[in-house]
């Protein structure tokens, strides 16, 4: 009755005239019915995705989505898990093989490297570079950093880099598609890893890079620039498939990014074995704390937020990244990085037998 009330004036007539018009006929014409426009159920199912997905991402630290890179088939379907998990499996393995690989070829060119610098020596004693020259100055401040923090210093430059492509309008769409990680896109695997290096607010970034600075050179200690690679790249994609499992168990569908269910993983594994050690926050330096407090603390926040359904932060990328640290450190050093012998061997056979080696490798 209200919405009779409110049409226009022209409207009121014009079903008045239709209404005389049958009369005359000597029958009424049943009113037709203003059926919906047929939608097909895959898209209904893509229009409530996105619209669920755009309500868990008014977050500063997440991008908008848009129905295009969202899948049209059910997204709670676990057989949609099956890609993801064969991903995370052969991606972990081939991770810890490759850097098996590069520590082999690293402590091969040690040698040659020691002879390089006794030659880059010579020259500079010979060629002394000008004063103030910027080369020396990056040279020397290059190398009063610790091995860890050389290591992660090409991580945050990747970082730095992607924040930067999500600044580029043209970008937006590859973006979203490809550095978020959702169980609901139409790209589920290569996101797994891509979403680790990509952060959408510069507040998210700065504080995820500090965290990874702060615990690099321990990490890298503990367990060598080749391992750490390993284990960070490993971590990045095991706690994004924690986050899908999850995602599609509870149906709360959304868009995740940035480093921290990897850095989760360093802390949990610096945590854990390092106990004892003394950690303070960067603005309260006057309260410390236990390295292992500090990390019962954070599982606890995690696993609060994940009861709950806080949907500010990806926790269960948190808690997945947690247990792996906490895993490895316990377990797969053992399991893993220890049986990776007969690989090396493989790749050294290779290595002596290709061309050019007259079929005998050094004795």
């Amino acid at each position: 009755m209200a919405a009779w009330a409110c049409a226009p004036t022209g409207y009121r007539v014009w079903r008045r005239l239709i209404f005389y018009k049958d009369a005359r006929r000597g029958f009424r014409k049943a009113p037709q019915k203003n059926e919906p426009r047929n939608v097909e159920p895959d898209e209904k199912v893509l229009k409530d995705l996105a619209s669920r997905v755009n309500r868990t991402s008014k977050s500063s630290l997440t991008p908008m989505l848009d129905e295009p890179v969202l899948a049209k088939s059910s997204s709670r379907s676990f057989r949609r898990l099956v890609r993801p998990f064969v991903f995370t499996v052969g991606f972990t393995g081939s991770s810890f093989g490759v850097a098996a690989i590069w520590q082999y070829e690293s402590l091969k060119s040690r040698v040659q490297s020691y002879f390089n610098e006794l030659r880059l020596d010579w020259l500079e004693k010979h060629h002394p570079p000008k004063a103030g020259d910027i080369r020396k100055q990056v040279n020397q401040w290059w190398n009063s950093l610790t091995e860890g923090q050389r290591t992660v210093t090409g991580i945050i430059a990747a970082n730095a880099l992607v924040f930067c492509l999500w600044r580029v309008p043209s970008m937006q769409r590859t973006m979203v598609k490809y550095f978020t990680s959702n169980p609901a896109s139409t790209a589920l695997c290569l996101p797994m890893v891509l979403s680790t290096f990509s952060h959408y607010s510069f507040f998210h970034m700065a504080a995820n890079m500090y965290v990874l600075w702060s615990f690099s050179s321990s990490i890298v200690q503990l367990l060598g620039q080749e391992q750490f690679m390993a284990v960070y790249l490993s971590a990045g994609v095991i706690s994004t498939f924690a986050s899908y499992v999850y995602k599609t168990a509870t149906g709360r569908l959304g868009a995740s990014l940035g480093a921290s269910g990897a850095i989760m993983t360093v802390l949990a594994a610096v945590c854990s074995k390092m106990p004892e050690a003394k950690l303070a926050i960067i603005l309260l330096p006057m309260f410390t704390f236990t390295a292992s407090s500090a990390l019962k603390a954070i599982i606890a926040m995690d696993t609060t937020g994940l009861i709950l359904g806080w949907r500010f932060f990806d926790h269960a990328a948190h808690l997945g990244g947690a247990i792996f640290g906490i895993w490895y450190i316990f377990y797969g050093h053992e399991l893993i990085w220890k049986n990776r012998e007969p690989l090396v061997k493989v790749w050294h056979d290779m290595r002596t037998k290709g061309p050019g080696s007259g079929g005998r490798g050094p004795s």
